[in-house]
């Protein structure tokens, strides 16, 4: 098929959208940023897409909280673009911000754009240490039905938050979650072991949740950053000869693979 098309949506106070866009060049994608207004203008470059991101920062400057406003210029001038880009077999993929965003559009966990329904399942809290956390953490993919990540991979990654601690609504939005194989990503220690303290477990996230993605595996988002690890030269411990790969790339190239 044509080299599949990209789309980085940014808004103010996006800071991470260059590195996404170039992680995506490098797995092999036709990407290119486009800002929320002009897709509120018009949704075709939307459509044209076949992989939505939604990368890190502070949009809007996280005023209100971490990724509301711009999740209600979706919710409100949106919805109906980024429920058909879903149900047409095309792949999203938010990080941090974009994460958070995702989570309060409605986008995750359950993968349609609803004002009636956003917001009220699960968010993303502040930090239980009540401060931003910026540190290298090890996940492992807890899911089969995600398409970014294989089930059993364990990768290390930069995360940098305030508001990372996901909170479910209630215990069954957790059981349901686990029952459809949704929970893609866990905080972990580097031998691959969940249930672990701070500093393993950068925010108290519930069940050590690092990472969601929506019952078909299409839709996913999670707090590190997989585009700030696209080289081996951006670990801190490059130069002693311990990284072999660059974790963050796996994200972009499974992706890519998807449309092969």
């Amino acid at each position: 098929m044509a080299t599949p098309k990209a789309l980085v949506l940014r808004a103010a106070g996006t800071n991470c959208d260059r590195e996404t866009e170039f992680a995506l060049q490098q797995a092999g994608f036709d990407a290119r940023r486009e800002h929320v207004f002009r897709l509120m203008e018009s949704s075709a470059a939307l459509a044209e897409a076949q992989f939505l991101v939604i990368p890190g920062g502070f949009s809007y400057g996280d005023d209100i909280a971490s990724g509301k406003i711009l999740a209600n210029q979706m919710l409100h001038r949106l919805a109906d673009a980024l429920n058909q880009f879903v149900q047409a077999d095309k792949l999203v993929l938010g990080i941090c911000n974009g994460f958070q965003i995702m989570v309060k559009s409605g986008l995750l966990p359950w993968g349609n754009v609803r004002v009636d329904e956003a917001h009220r399942d699960a968010t993303l809290a502040w930090n239980d240490g009540g401060r931003f956390e910026d540190r290298w953490v090890h996940l492992r993919a807890d899911s089969d039905t995600c398409v970014f990540l294989p089930k059993g991979e364990i990768v290390a990654l930069p995360m940098a938050h305030g508001e990372g601690r996901f909170v479910p609504r209630e215990p069954a939005i957790l059981d349901r979650l686990r029952a459809a194989d949704q929970i893609a990503l866990r905080y972990v220690d580097a031998a691959g072991n969940a249930g672990q303290p701070y500093p393993i477990n950068p925010n108290g996230s519930t069940d050590d949740i690092a990472g969601l993605c929506d019952p078909t595996g299409r839709i996913m988002g999670l707090m590190p950053h997989p585009e700030r690890f696209t080289d081996i030269t951006h670990h801190p411990q490059w130069t002693r000869g311990h990284v072999t790969r660059a974790d963050g790339r796996l994200f972009f190239d499974n992706a890519r693979k998807y449309f092969a």
